[in-house]
């Protein structure tokens, strides 16, 4: 089981996001049986198991083991990752692009630029595990307090300039063999009190 799934299909994303298959996404994280499933969500099993089947089709839910009991053969399955997120490739024709308005200073081009991401390291976790290989990838989460706005600015300039010092000295047009990678720094207020629905 991975820790993070990617959906990249639209019909995948529509069948997590119905409420009930959700719920039981977050439930085989653990794995279970229709039945064991049944009396935790007091749905009937012949339903469970309808839902399950649709979640194993769409690749959101694999067996894990199957279990004889007289006459009948219980299936356990499990969820395919502890979580999951849906790629902007899910939603092709409407996906963000952050070409078309880039603007480093707009939240809404922040958010093109981490819906890319999800689709771009989406699409490489999907052929790496097609292809038996790792990606190597890197990434640097922190957090900083400013004391004013001036500070923010000036920390944007230093990390503008610092981080294309390091471009500079490290791109190499003409290197044979090389391989293009993204670089994203991203800048946000951090969330200080979480949005339910």
């Amino acid at each position: 089981m991975f820790e993070v799934g990617v959906i990249e299909e639209a019909a995948a994303a529509e069948v997590a996001l119905d409420p009930i298959r959700a719920r039981l996404l977050a439930l085989l994280a653990e794995p279970h049986s229709a039945t064991s499933l049944a009396a935790i969500v007091e749905l009937p099993r012949q339903k469970v198991n309808y839902h399950l089947k649709t979640l194993e089709q769409h690749g959101l839910v694999e067996l894990v083991e199957e279990r004889r009991k007289g006459n009948v053969t219980e299936r356990v399955l499990r969820a395919t990752a502890s979580s999951y997120v849906i790629s902007p490739v899910a939603l092709a024709a409407v996906q963000p692009d952050p070409s078309r308005s880039p603007d480093r200073l707009s939240a809404r081009w922040l958010l093109a630029l981490a819906a890319r991401l999800v689709r771009e390291v989406g699409q490489l976790i999907t052929g790496a595990e097609r292809a038996g290989k790792p990606v190597a990838t890197f990434a640097l989460d922190g957090t900083v307090r400013f004391a004013s706005a001036a500070d923010r600015a000036e920390f944007v300039q230093e990390l503008t300039a610092t981080v294309g010092a390091l471009v500079s000295r490290y791109h190499d047009e003409r290197a044979p063999g090389g391989r293009d990678h993204r670089v994203i720094i991203a800048i946000h207020p951090s969330i200080t009190k979480e949005i339910t629905s």
